[in-house]
């Protein structure tokens, strides 16, 4: 049974940080990007950042360009487990994120493929 259990997300004030959390079961892990998705109301999903797990590409990491230099994606393999540090946060990074799987880095700008329950996170002015 796939899970993608996420957690880590609260309220903070602008500039503030906050790390999120993806713990991964019921797959290879190593043969995914695992990362982060995250919707803010009345707009669209949108991919944030993810990480290859292992493979030819393993380490490998994207970001959404608005948060680059802001937010540092990484992974402890052993625990099956993969962070997102946000750093200086703004309003517009106000959203519900969504842990997400996928088996290539097309499937990931494709919609990924498997899910996590979202957790909110709020910045504050």
């Amino acid at each position: 049974d796939v899970q993608l259990q996420a957690s880590g997300g609260g309220l903070v004030q602008v500039g503030g940080s906050l790390r999120l959390s993806c713990t991964a079961s019921g797959f290879t892990f190593d043969d995914y990007f695992i990362g982060w998705f995250r919707q803010a109301p009345g707009k669209e999903r949108e991919g944030v950042s993810c990480i290859s797990m292992g493979g030819r590409y393993g380490g490998s990491t994207f970001y959404k360009d608005s948060v680059k230099g802001r937010f540092s994606i990484s992974s402890d393999n052993r625990k099956k487990t993969v962070y997102l540090q946000m750093n200086s946060l703004k309003p517009e990074d106000t959203a519900v994120y969504y842990c997400a799987a996928a088996s290539s880095l097309n499937s990931w700008f494709d919609g990924a493929d498997y899910w996590g329950k979202g957790t909110q996170v709020t910045v504050s002015s």
